[in-house]
């Protein structure tokens, strides 16, 4: 008896010291093999440093199937990871807005929350033979200091499938909810700054006017002039967008010295012009931007051509009369290529990505590089034509049905990663009474530069009507939203800091379905043993616990 005493003391004493333990030491463990419940080491730092309270409303709750309710359960795990982390500073509450009883209150909600920027979601059931839809909002309101900023839970790439799709939402609950916290949190003087090179493109500021906003929302936008002395200093990125003008020997060693220095750079570039087209035709003529040499010094060649893709967007075209009137209808545009195909899918720019909408793209080499790792981000589909150029191009094209054996030229290069320590162009060639040799740099530090062979990537359309600019990536014929905008700010954030949030896309929740056919098979025994099994394991060892108290102590 006494050691059983002895033995219930200790235990005791063990709980309570652990208790006092856990009051002064935080640790959490995280079992599962993928480490989903592990934040990254940005979004802890971040969350460590929160100036103020942060509160979250989730959307996403009520009775929704069960791959939604998946996704609510993540949303709802990773909020808690964020309390535990930030303690008090972070807050949250989930809202259904079905479950508004009043027509005309619900409407009007829903008309908010629209307004706010969250986008709904229909679901569509069958209930006792009767199809039922159910509209949802898959999103969330991130509010900070009288300020807020919606947050899209429902990402990943539409052409997979919706188990999939959803995964891949799973996965990014932790980057859409520590990027919208940190879009809200930089303080002046914190934000790192990307500089946009303008002077060399004839779009109008409107057609960028998307980008540069979404920019502006998470660093500091300067505009550089490259016609002004000295070097580009002072900036973390430098964005290139759509230039269609030569640039100059002074021009290219400013760029040259700014990534041998440690300065990242994001070129869209095209490796032809196309001025405009009609049912006749036009061509594309090969466009000299004079950054050959550069570009090949960095591991890379684009090449003056124009890609035809057999999976592409479609665009209104006149295919004959019906009646009296026009029939437009939509035509696929083989000059539009779908962007689908991501060469490293497990790099946190393109992980989980929508499909991009490419316009008159041409193609990237990558050639031998001393010290530059080279990653294909961006590819065309296995289906392409590779014309060179001058190349006719002509509406009448699209009225024709094209033949698949000739889209043969494979997978071709449209955006690749380099990485690495530049080398500069100019070395060897800059002589000691050059006024360019003080503070002259030919061996580069560890920096990186992403060069796409599509200017229009970053180019929005605009409204003409109601002089506004339409979001980037959206295609106003078939009205759907691509990922451009997604890439164009992940390659940002990977370029300033691939550390950072941008980290937290790497995140892999693996998928483990049941059998459906075995499962369907065996339903009833799974069933029974799923109610039985678990009485049968508690009365076996309540039996052993019995026997054993009965040797012991019946003696």
């Amino acid at each position: 008896m006494k050691s059983a005493s002895l033995r219930t003391l200790l235990i005791l004493a063990g709980l309570v010291a652990v208790n006092l333990l856990s009051a002064f030491v935080f640790f959490r463990l995280d079992l599962t093999q993928e480490k989903r419940y592990t934040l990254s080491s940005a979004t802890q730092t971040l969350l460590a440093d929160l100036p103020d309270a942060i509160h979250v409303d989730v959307y996403l709750t009520g009775d929704l199937p069960p791959a939604f309710k998946r996704l609510e359960t993540a949303v709802r795990e990773t909020l808690d990871e964020f309390q535990a982390r930030a303690g008090k500073t972070v807050t949250y509450r989930f809202i259904d807005p079905s479950a508004i009883t009043n027509a005309d209150e619900k409407n009007k909600f829903i008309e908010t929350l629209q307004k706010r920027g969250l986008t709904p979601t229909n679901l569509f059931a069958s209930e006792g033979g009767k199809r039922t839809e159910k509209l949802i909002f898959p999103g969330a309101i991130v509010s900070y200091r009288g300020k807020e900023t919606p947050v899209l839970l429902l990402k990943g790439n539409k052409t997979a499938s919706k188990e999939d799709q959803l995964n891949q939402s799973y996965e990014g609950v932790e980057f859409q909810l520590a990027s919208a916290i940190r879009k809200l949190t930089q303080t002046e003087g914190k934000r790192r700054s990307v500089g946009l090179l303008y002077g060399h493109t004839q779009v109008p500021p409107s057609r960028f006017a998307d980008l540069l906003a979404s920019v502006q929302q998470n660093y500091d936008l300067y505009f550089i002039d490259m016609t002004k002395p000295g070097p580009i200093a002072g900036l973390d990125v430098v964005l290139v967008p759509k230039p269609d003008k030569p640039f100059s020997e002074d021009e290219l060693f400013k760029l040259d010295q700014f990534v041998v220095n440690g300065g990242r750079a994001l070129f869209f570039v095209d490796g032809q012009r196309v001025d405009s087209v009609s049912n006749e035709g036009t061509y594309a003529q090969p466009l000299s931007l004079n950054l050959d040499d550069l570009f090949f010094r960095w591991g890379v060649r684009v090449n003056r051509d124009i890609v035809k893709d057999y999976y592409c967007a479609p665009i209104p075209l006149n295919v004959g009369n019906l009646g009296d009137k026009p029939n437009i209808q939509l035509v696929p545009w083989r000059f539009y290529p779908l962007l689908n195909n991501f060469g490293s899918s497990g790099n946190p720019i393109v992980r989980n990505l929508d499909a991009l909408l490419g316009r008159f793209i041409s193609t990237l080499d990558t050639v031998r590089s001393v010290g530059i790792r080279k990653t294909p981000l961006l590819m065309t589909s296995p289906y392409t034509k590779i014309l060179k150029t001058p190349a006719l191009i002509s509406y009448n094209e699209a009225r024709q049905q094209p033949d698949p054996r000739t889209y043969n030229d494979g997978a071709r290069i449209i955006g690749c990663l380099l990485e690495g320590k530049f080398q500069s162009m100019f070395a060897n060639r800059i002589l000691p009474g050059d006024p360019r040799a003080a503070g002259f740099r030919s061996d580069g530090v560890e920096s990186r530069v992403l060069v796409c062979s599509d200017g229009d990537l970053v180019v929005n359309d605009v409204d003409y009507k109601r002089n506004t600019p339409y979001p980037l990536g959206y295609d106003r014929f078939t009205r759907n939203t691509f990922a451009n905008k997604d890439f164009a700010l992940n390659a940002i954030d990977y370029l300033i800091d691939p550390n950072g949030v941008i980290s937290a896309r790497t995140r892999t929740v693996t998928l483990r379905p049941l059998d459906k056919i075995r499962v369907d098979a065996n339903r009833t025994g799974w069933q029974v043993l799923n109610l039985l099994g678990p009485l049968a394991l508690v009365g076996l060892v309540g039996g052993v616990w019995q026997f054993a108290r009965r040797r012991k102590y019946g003696r």
